[in-house]
């Protein structure tokens, strides 16, 4: 146990003064009632009915009391302001706030997903595990295998959800030529949705630098993500995709299929990259490729490359 120390000095009828180690205090009353005031701020008021043992005692810290009482004007400004920044963000939002909300956050899920078509593929298959003849057939280099297994696996099915059309052929045991059908028209919007101060759904025109710039992103993550899934799929080392879609033919002045993006891709720079941060335009033209693109025009047809 620790020591103490405690010493009452009288100083005028009803009036003490306690020294402790710590602190002080002045202690003024008679026997049933006094208040004693100590240097650590705190006030204590004592009333008892002798001989009957009852008795309140009240405990005030007047530091605390006189902070709070002449808190700063700049405090208590900022504090209602949290506080009201609190009420405004626990205020429930109106049915139309939200409907404009889920339809605003599903818009740009959907142009994110856009972006990032090729940061997801398939598994890759182990034809040496596989049981069948097919395996035997892949691993024998038999290009009517690759294409029975691309019909049996059906590995681009899940980009059929923005539109696009595949076409596959090979006669190369080493070599995979995909078309893709990119329907930009049916698959990039030209409106965008944005959100104003109240919560209110607003559309508004993609410039026609931001639908481009879409429009490209859009291709070029797809057209890895097709060499991606190629390379999962199948024993090849290269994959050449040529990306298709409707553009104005000068020579007869009508929209047109026509052939937009073809590039080459390697398994082996495929290996080295990171799908999670690459930017998916910089990505192919990093490779063999065949593109005309202009920021306020879009793609222009080119020709296709040809390991022939």
């Amino acid at each position: 146990m620790g020591l103490r120390f405690r010493k009452s000095i009288k100083l005028l009828p009803g009036v003490k003064l306690n020294l402790g180690t710590k602190s002080a205090s002045v202690s003024v009353g008679k026997k049933g009632i006094h208040q004693s005031f100590s240097t650590t701020g705190r006030t204590t008021t004592s009333i008892g009915i002798p001989g009957t043992g009852v008795s309140y005692v009240k405990s005030i810290n007047m530091k605390t009391a006189f902070k709070k009482l002449f808190k700063k004007k700049g405090e208590k400004a900022e504090e209602e302001k949290k506080s009201g920044a609190k009420a405004a963000a626990a205020a429930p939002a109106t049915k139309a706030q939200k409907e404009a909300q889920a339809t605003y956050e599903a818009y740009r899920e959907q142009i994110e997903n856009m972006k990032r078509v090729h940061t997801v593929a398939d598994k890759p298959v182990d034809w040496n595990k596989e049981k069948g003849e097919l395996a035997k057939r892949i691993l024998a280099g038999d290009t009517d295998a690759y294409l029975e297994a691309v019909e049996a696996k059906r590995p681009f099915d899940d980009l059929l959800e923005y539109g696009s059309g595949f076409e596959v052929g090979t006669d190369d045991p080493t070599l995979l030529e995909v078309e893709f059908g990119v329907k930009s028209e049916d698959v990039i919007p030209e409106l965008e949705y944005v959100l104003d101060a109240k919560g209110n759904l607003k559309e508004k025109e993609l410039s026609k630098s931001a639908y481009y710039e879409l429009v490209q992103d859009y291709v070029c993550s797809a057209i890895l993500r097709v060499a991606r899934d190629s390379f999962a799929l199948l024993p090849v080392d290269k994959v050449i995709v040529h990306a298709t879609d409707k553009v104005l033919n000068t020579a007869t002045g009508m929209d047109e299929d026509m052939t937009i993006v073809s590039v080459l891709l390697e398994r082996d720079r495929f290996e080295n990259m990171n799908f999670e941060k690459i930017d998916p335009s910089d990505a192919v033209t990093a490779c063999v490729h065949k593109m005309n693109f202009k920021k306020t025009k879009g793609f222009e047809a080119v020709d296709r490359i040809s390991l022939q």
